[in-house]
């Protein structure tokens, strides 16, 4: 994970229409970028609709909310359009956000190890900067533990 402090990485992604979306178009804001690993599983789906519902108090603290994982732009749409979410789901099929962010590492399943999305949140203040990082955090409640910080 990045360290609190430092500088976080730009980037531009694809949103669910295809539309490039840059970090840096949200500068003067806080941004909540959440890193998950594939729409429309439970423990995805919790974490995005966790996110929606409190959406609106979100922006009341002048933050935003991106989602981010390696599934392709017209599966964002169709878990953004099922689950009525508010926000914006890039695509990083290539990971290089999620590598430059500490999101993709070694993860195991049944004893088998492969390579995968580490559920994780990076919080970047206006400046830019990291204002808090959460690794390897649990879908249940995520989006309270982030209002909280904020």
């Amino acid at each position: 994970m990045l360290a609190e402090g430092s500088l976080a990485p730009d980037f531009t992604l694809q949103d669910d229409e295809g539309k490039p979306v840059s970090l840096s178009s949200y500068r003067g804001k806080t941004v909540v970028v959440y890193f998950y690993p594939k729409d429309d599983t439970p423990g995805c789906t919790k974490e995005a609709c966790g996110f929606r519902d409190a959406y609106d108090l979100f922006l009341a603290k002048g933050a935003v909310v991106i989602g981010v994982s390696p599934d392709k732009p017209a599966s964002h749409g169709r878990f953004r359009a099922k689950h009525g979410l508010p926000f914006v789901l890039l695509a990083d099929p290539e990971h290089s956000v999620l590598e430059a962010y500490g999101a993709w590492g070694e993860k195991s399943m049944y004893g088998k190890k492969y390579m995968g999305v580490v559920r994780s949140t990076v919080v970047v203040a206006p400046d830019g900067s990291v204002l808090k990082a959460f690794p390897k955090v649990s879908p249940e409640g995520h989006a309270a533990e982030i209002l909280a910080e904020l």
